[in-house]
């Protein structure tokens, strides 16, 4: 069965020649640990942190290269309330709150705090 697809930051990387990591990743993966179950339906893609993120321009198109990024499957309900954008013909969630609000509307996990 087709999943959506969650394209991540590392918990980890490299960059100004320090270790640092993605505060909206980091957001995203603290929903998928306190539920993991979600977990089982998506695809992860862990992508790098040069731009662009061929891996997600490849999908949505050029300058679309956010992670977080939820690229929704064609047959996903997503709530009205919902941003929802759309480039190559897919539907996509760019920011971590639209996605822990998408989780919270199909999954049943709680709203994000402040949404």
């Amino acid at each position: 069965m087709p999943k959506d697809v969650l394209f991540l930051l590392p918990p980890g990387f490299e960059d100004k020649g320090r270790r640092e990591f993605c505060p909206e990743c980091a957001e995203i993966w603290g929903v998928l640990s306190y539920f993991p179950a979600i977990r089982d339906a998506l695809d992860i893609v862990h992508v790098g942190l040069e731009h662009p993120r061929s891996e997600i321009v490849a999908l949505i198109g050029e300058g679309n290269h956010n992670a977080p990024t939820l690229v929704l499957h064609p047959d996903t309900q997503v709530h009205p309330d919902l941003d929802v954008q759309e480039a190559n013909g897919l539907r996509y969630l760019p920011s971590a709150r639209s996605i822990a609000r998408h989780f919270a509307h199909r999954y049943g996990t709680p709203v994000p705090r402040g949404s």
